[in-house]
């Protein structure tokens, strides 16, 4: 089971790092330069495919470890 659990969060670890960026620059994410950033921008294609991954894989990876934390 804890097997299952590394290589699930290195699956998110890689599907976090393919997403895509809505903001330019890391500066304009901590100083809210980018004006687009909180909109509502419809996902499509292979991004909402990514997204979907992400979140799957963010729910298996609590119910794992929270099964793990019982036993």
């Amino acid at each position: 089971m804890e097997t299952v659990l590394l290589i699930l969060s290195i699956l998110i670890i890689v599907l976090v790092l393919l997403q895509s960026n809505k903001a330019n620059s890391g500066a304009q994410i901590i100083s809210g330069g980018n004006s687009d950033l909180f909109q509502n921008q419809k996902e499509r294609g292979a991004e909402l495919l990514i997204s979907r991954l992400t979140l799957i894989c963010g729910i298996l990876f609590f119910v794992i470890s929270f099964i793990l934390y019982i036993k």
